[in-house]
């Protein structure tokens, strides 16, 4: 997560008590409406699910845990979910690094071992955050602010370092094989642009941890697949990649991060107000734009990190604002990044310290207790798009085809992060296809959303296991509704920050 300079005890605490004592209301304004005509035979192109391929998590040692096992099941049950991303699997909680009294290197990697072979059990690869500096290879100790307090300081021998990540990645290959080993993704750090990196001048002591590291790693195997910079706010790839040209130094992939309500200042360098809908793509765009006028203008881009708050905002993150925010960042994102993390799939995480209710604006699909979230009914409904795109010009509906020929369309009424806003009726007038009937999925107030349960039942910080199997019950989304279509015409009625699927036959 994000090192973003703000009380997180703070919003915490506000996110605590909005999401125990507020009910979420849905206020029904007039109406508005829209006709969208959609030509079945548009032009195409290729729609990879590059949204739902990988997810962000907790720092490393939680996946041990059995519920953040059972959330990697039931996310990887909706979506395409192949990889997974975390903090820390270098930190001194997971016991891989010691030195003997004569300052010899030994490693154990028990926790290491049972960590990647959790989540290969459950179908989800590692992508690699070599991240933090354990603290007997650290020149000194720095803690981060973080609730676990991982230590951000450069190691006090470069050599050591490569040493470290040589060897940890030669274990990785003998125990399961290059062949797995070469589909995994290996990034160098978390945000070293802000307060994860210790080192002085930031830039130059990171671009020397990556040297060393990626450097490291080639030895191993030259299959291997290493990057970085691992920013925040879109910033450094381009002097990244212009470092590793003018040095060959090894590199496969750039990566780096942003968040929704980050600030055009700290983004692009400007004073304007860009809105929430359109942060994340204009900073992807920014990036892919850097990367294309680089030495490497066909070098992939993964965004490793994205939601859209940094913050514990309940009625942003916990919210159906998460499904038409999600639609329109899939939308504009198409084509310009690899894959995007949304972070993250759980709230088994404890940043801010340990979790104290199950809706306090956490991050993930799955809040406390393993309740799936408005957002993880989104994610669902999002997976059922087909892999090819059709061209429309619209900010409220995709048409996408599937392999077997269906036409499949989401439409979403996007509405700001607060209560109340107006419904939205689209009408869907198809051409040059064959569209008789329509199964229709919904996420919004009274489909996928939790919360008015939970309200009702006195918005418990600590729910019994009844409470719970009856919150997870009333996040079930359901058979779809079954609607014939008129004359090529289909009216779907939005509410505000209303998501609907729509499969055509």
């Amino acid at each position: 997560m994000v090192g973003r300079r703000v009380n997180l005890a703070v919003l915490s605490l506000c996110g605590f008590l909005l999401s125990t004592f507020v009910t979420p209301v849905f206020v029904a304004a007039q109406a508005a409406s829209a006709v969208i005509t959609i030509d079945a035979t548009a032009p195409a192109h290729a729609f990879p699910h590059y949204w739902e391929q990988m997810f962000g998590s907790g720092r490393a040692i939680l996946s041990l845990r059995e519920d953040y096992r059972r959330d990697v099941h039931d996310v990887k049950q909706v979506t395409e979910f192949r990889y997974v991303r975390f903090h820390d699997i270098l930190d001194d909680d997971i016991g891989l690094y010691d030195e003997d009294t004569n300052g010899t290197m030994l490693l154990n990697f028990s926790y290491v071992d049972a960590i990647y072979d959790g989540l290969l059990a459950n179908g989800v690869k590692p992508f690699v955050e070599l991240s933090f500096m354990p603290k007997k290879l650290s020149g000194k100790v720095v803690p981060q602010a973080f609730w676990y307090h991982p230590n951000v300081a450069p190691p006090r021998d470069y050599e050591r370092w490569g040493g470290l990540v040589e060897a940890f990645t030669r274990h990785l290959v003998e125990r399961y094989g290059i062949e797995e080993v070469s589909t995994w993704y290996f990034e160098v750090w978390n945000e070293p642009n802000l307060d994860f990196w210790a080192g002085e001048p930031r830039q130059e002591t990171y671009f020397q941890l990556y040297d060393h590291a990626a450097t490291a790693i080639k030895r191993v195997n030259a299959r291997l697949r290493v990057g970085g910079p691992a920013t925040a706010q879109a910033a450094w790839v381009a002097a990244f990649l212009k470092h590793c040209a003018e040095n060959k130094v090894p590199v496969d992939f750039a990566s780096t991060h942003v968040y929704a309500n980050d600030k055009a200042e700290d983004v692009f360098g400007t004073h304007e107000e860009i809105p929430r809908s359109q942060m994340v793509c204009r900073a992807v765009k920014k990036v892919h734009e850097e990367i294309g006028a680089s030495a490497y203008p066909t070098m992939p881009l993964i965004w490793s990190e994205f939601n859209a708050s940094y913050m514990n905002e309940p009625n942003v993150t916990d919210s159906t604002y998460m499904g038409p925010w999600m639609a329109g960042t899939i939308q504009q994102c198409d084509g310009l990044t690899e894959m995007m993390s949304y972070w993250s799939f759980s709230d088994v995480f404890d940043e801010q310290g340990v979790v104290k209710a199950p809706f306090y604006g956490g991050y993930g699909l799955i809040a406390e207790g393993g309740i799936p979230k408005p957002a993880y009914a989104a994610f669902a409904l999002f997976h059922k798009l087909g892999t090819q795109r059709l061209a429309l010009d619209s900010d409220t509906v995709l048409v996408t085809r599937t392999a077997a020929g269906k036409l499949v369309v989401a439409v979403w009424n996007y509405a700001a992060p607060e209560p109340g806003g107006a419904v939205k009726e689209i009408t869907l007038s198809f051409e040059h296809g064959k569209a008789k009937k329509a199964a229709i999925w919904r996420a919004d107030g009274t489909h996928g959303d939790v919360r008015p349960t939970y309200a009702k039942m006195g918005s418990p910080a600590y729910p019994t296991r009844e409470q719970v199997q009856r919150l997870r019950d009333a996040a079930a989304l359901g058979a779809p509704e079954q609607r014939k279509i008129d004359h090529g015409r289909l009216s779907i009625e939005l509410p505000s920050q209303g998501l609907a699927v729509v499969e055509v036959e």
